[in-house]
């Protein structure tokens, strides 16, 4: 009698998980906005209407003729990633396929809160349905690490040089996400990829929200800010604690939530030690010291307001 064969059962593995921004694009070791657009792309899933204007983003991931992005994408100007999304919704509305999508304009700092900023007020103040995401890396890196408005005090870049006559950029960071609010939208936040999950947290919050939203996430650049590259998580984590940086959210232009910062507060130098864009700050000298007292007095003043100890 012949032996009946006995027919094993496979096991059945979990079927993989791609991200939505792939993987071999072009982006620098340890690069912030790499990351922080991989979760906000995940985070918001597939059914998803993404424009990006020229910057870092934009260049590393789209080289002719290839793209990172698994959804439709569109690259537009500098200055109207908003504009540009605004017209999709328009267009989707006009079709009747504006149901269950999300509709995602990014940028960088120099595209938002710079070149960008009229494009993003009229996206804000006309109530389009549209999450705006900037990546704040703190300078026009794609572009030589160039000055942004969103640089932070005493921050060396190549147009803020640090020398016999100068400390660095002596502007305090635009607080762009309060600017935002002030538009009277219903939601408006910062993140940060030092604590991905309260990214992906909010990001699928805002795109729960009827209305326009808009998301600032620190995104460190190790070769502008001049830093390790396996530390950018590290360095992300000492901005928040530090309190250069908080993170907060705000629903119709009241402050809601705040990460605390408590007992794991890290003093300022921690930080600022940590990138080579702050280190004649420790020169040791009268005037350095000054400069870095000012400093201080940044993060104790976002500390008192936002409530971060």
């Amino acid at each position: 009698m012949a032996e009946q064969a006995v027919k094993k059962k496979k096991k059945t593995k979990p079927p993989v998980t791609e991200s939505l921004l792939a993987p071999g694009h072009r982006a620098c070791a340890g690069c912030g906005e790499a990351l922080g657009a991989k979760l906000v792309m995940d985070a918001a899933g597939p059914n998803t209407y993404v424009t990006t204007c020229t910057g870092c983003l934009e260049v590393f991931s789209t080289p002719y003729p290839e793209s990172a992005w698994k959804m439709p994408w569109i690259h537009s100007l500098f200055e109207n990633s908003s504009a540009v999304a605004a017209g999709i919704e328009a267009a989707l509305i006009a079709q009747g396929r504006d149901k269950d999508v999300n509709i995602i304009a990014q940028g960088g700092d120099g595209g938002t809160a710079d070149i960008g900023i009229g494009c993003l007020s009229g996206m804000l103040e006309r109530g389009h349905n549209i999450l705006y995401v900037c990546y704040d890396n703190e300078a026009y890196m794609n572009t030589g690490v160039q000055r942004s408005g969103l640089t932070p005090f005493d921050a060396r870049t190549s147009t803020t040089p640090v020398g016999k006559r100068s400390m660095g950029n002596q502007t305090n960071k635009k607080n762009l996400p309060e600017i935002a609010a002030a538009h009277g939208i219903p939601y408006s936040a910062t993140a940060t990829v030092g604590y991905p999950n309260d990214v992906i947290r909010k990001v699928q919050k805002a795109l729960k929200i009827k209305g326009p939203k808009f998301l600032q996430i620190h995104v460190p650049c190790p070769l502008g800010w001049i830093h390790p590259t396996d530390q950018t998580i590290e360095v992300a984590k000492l901005a928040v604690l530090t309190g250069l940086i908080p993170i907060f959210e705000m629903e119709d232009g009241k402050l809601t939530r705040v990460r605390k910062i408590g007992k794991n507060r890290k003093p300022v130098e921690e930080y600022l030690k940590a990138q080579g864009r702050f280190r004649h700050l420790f020169k040791g000298t009268p005037e350095a010291e000054a400069e870095l007292e000012k400093v201080r007095q940044i993060a104790e003043a976002n500390i008192e307001k936002y409530g971060l100890a």
